[in-house]
């Protein structure tokens, strides 16, 4: 159904478009087309291929709109979903490669029965399956076999793997597999077919995250890991995971098909995992370099094979942790960590020591040779290794007050000792003592009183560590010396809110009271981030500290009320029950704070 073009005088335009399905240019030629209609049309059979009529095009663009619309009943449902596969049938490759067939394909197949699926499929893969290679690593037709093969979670979940409605789907994700792995090189160095491999990797697995979306040019992308559902899988499956991956493995690339094999292996396969680990770990170690230097410092420093070492690290044992540090990383952690690429895998590093409980050898030595490099390492600015040292001090309960002395050096409030109350706003600003007092000298005496200002995202992430430490005075008596405004800006603001949230709610009651105290509830009520920062200090706070919140509150009831965000506290707080039923009031919270601190108990 895809043939080439004949070769002949260029058309106009021609040379602006991709000439290979998997080159980087697609992007662009998709932007020029994205318009719709017929001259995207005109535009995509410029390019050689043969595509829908304007017709068609117009019938698909139609049906995606009446499925917008929805159904009133199942019934509705299925006979207008037989009715659009009719159409499709015959023609299936070229509905898949069109951009208006295949985002109405990609509406469709979630609504079909499993076979109407696997018919779809066997069309597209063509008698032998052969077909799946030039479907799957087309841009529209790679969403398509996609959203088909995703179906075969709630096929096996509407029917038992065994029924033969979900053999049929089977049977055409294993031709796609069989596909894949006669073809592996090709789809993996695909922009688009790798796509595919991905995710027919995670249901093999029988373990499927949310679908792949298309991205457009200027959106903002949320970094989030996906959340993987879990799903019953044939037999054969079980099998074929194990034949995909033995074959991958004799192509082994730093992209991020290597890193989904990983992560749904690990999840659904550990000891299959542990093996690809291991021989992984081989390649990457295999490779020629420098005499005398290992092959893992060039891939740590290379954008896609860093990210391939990050994924290692999340998941590895602590033998291939071991051996990573032991042999590679040794006495190049600082140079690494003040790449800009290499610093990231360094974090994961950090983490997986101390998440391994690897404290007694590993941990230490990886922290005693970061710290020598903690000031470099702060004035390049990669704040994700200091902030991920912290927060592996605070789980490991190891090196605490060291890192607190040399972070106290570093911003240059460690002499005289009388700079010690002043490290909260200068960790939350990530600026040295002159900086942040505008102060040329190094001697001790009376700071300028500056208004806190500058509290930035990784200044408070390092804080929230710190607060975690079994010792931190130092921070709490630099809060308590903060002017109320001070703190009404730290609530207030989106990054300084999470620290002051965490250094009230850990303090023990005593040191509580004291910064309760200086609090404006009224203030922080009609913030938005303010009053967030409010519920949670109630949700801590003693009876008497709640009592004490309400009786201020209450003397700005009609303020409270007609604010967006403080009529929230208002009911959340029973503030008109402590008004006009005191007693009962009290007997409610001593209750709740009974419960509380008895299920505190438990938990600790």
């Amino acid at each position: 159904m895809l043939v080439k073009a004949e070769e002949g005088k260029p058309q106009k335009g021609r040379e602006k478009k991709r000439s290979h399905p998997g080159g980087d240019g697609d992007g662009g030629a998709r932007r020029k087309r994205r318009g719709g209609g017929e001259e995207g049309e005109r535009g995509q059979t410029d390019s050689g291929r043969k595509r829908l009529d304007a017709l068609s095009v117009g019938y698909f663009r139609r049906v995606g709109e009446r499925l917008g619309e929805g159904f009133e009943n199942d019934e509705e449902k299925e006979m207008f979903v037989e009715n659009v596969l009719t159409e499709v049938r015959g023609k299936a490759s070229l509905v898949a490669t069109d951009r208006t067939g295949s985002i109405t394909l990609q509406q469709l197949l979630p609504l079909s029965h499993p076979e109407q699926v696997a018919q779809v499929l066997a069309e597209l893969g063509g008698e032998s399956g052969s077909e799946f290679q030039v479907v799957s690593c087309d841009p529209c037709g790679g969403h398509v076999v996609e959203s088909a093969v995703r179906q075969m979670s709630k096929s096996t979940v509407q029917n038992p793997p065994e029924e033969e409605s979900c053999g049929v789907l089977e049977a055409q994700v294993l031709s796609l597999s069989q596909m894949v792995r006669d073809n592996s090189e090709q789809f993996i160095r695909h922009v688009h077919g790798s796509h595919v491999v991905r995710t027919l990797l995670h249901v093999l697995a029988g373990c499927l995250g949310p679908p792949r979306t298309e991205s457009r040019p200027g959106a903002k992308e949320r970094k989030v890991v996906p959340q993987l559902t879990d799903f019953e899988i044939p037999t054969s499956f079980w099998y074929e995971l194990k034949s995909l991956t033995e074959t991958l493995m004799d192509n082994v690339n730093c992209d991020a098909v290597f890193q989904t094999m990983l992560t749904v292996c690990h999840r659904k396969r550990p000891k299959l995992c542990k093996q690809l680990l291991r021989r992984t770990m081989e390649y990457l170690s295999s490779r020629s370099a420098a005499p005398g230097v290992s092959p893992l410092l060039v891939f740590l420093k290379d954008q896609a094979s860093s990210r391939l070492i990050e994924t290692i690290t999340q998941l590895a044992h602590k033998a291939v942790l071991r051996d990573l540090y032991k042999n590679h990383l040794r006495g190049q952690l600082v140079d690494l960590a003040l790449h800009p690429i290499a610093n990231f895998p360094i974090q994961r590093m950090t983490a997986a020591s101390a998440k391994h409980k690897l404290v007694g050898r590993h941990f230490l030595r990886l922290f005693d040779e970061l710290i020598q490099g903690l000031e470099a390492i702060l004035a390049a600015g990669h704040m994700g290794v200091i902030v991920q040292l912290a927060e592996s001090c605070a789980e490991s309960g190891e090196k605490q007050a060291e890192l607190m002395q040399s972070l106290l050096n570093a911003f240059h409030c460690a002499e005289p000792g009388s700079r010690h109350v002043s490290c909260l706003p200068l960790f939350m600003s990530l600026l040295t003592y002159e900086v942040y007092y505008h102060s040329d000298t190094a001697e001790g005496g009376t700071k300028t009183e500056i208004p806190l200002s500058s509290i930035c995202y990784h200044g408070s992430r390092l804080v929230q560590a710190l607060a975690r430490f079994n010792e931190r005075s130092l921070l709490l008596s630099s809060l308590r010396t903060l002017t109320p405004a001070d703190l009404l800006t730290l609530a207030t603001d989106p990054a300084g809110s999470h620290v002051l949230q965490a250094l009230i709610t850990t303090s023990s009651d005593k040191g509580r009271g004291k910064i309760l105290k200086r609090l404006e509830y009224v203030q922080m009520s009609c913030s938005r981030l303010g009053s967030r920062v409010l519920e949670a200090v109630w949700n801590s706070a003693s009876v008497n500290h709640r009592q004490s919140i309400a009786q201020e509150l209450v003397g700005s009831e009609s303020q409270l009320r007609s604010d967006q965000f403080a009529r929230h506290v208002w009911a959340k707080f029973a503030l008109s029950h402590f008004i006009h039923r005191r007693a009962h009031w009290q007997e409610i919270q001593t209750g709740e704070s009974k419960k509380r601190k008895l299920f505190s108990d438990i938990l600790d």
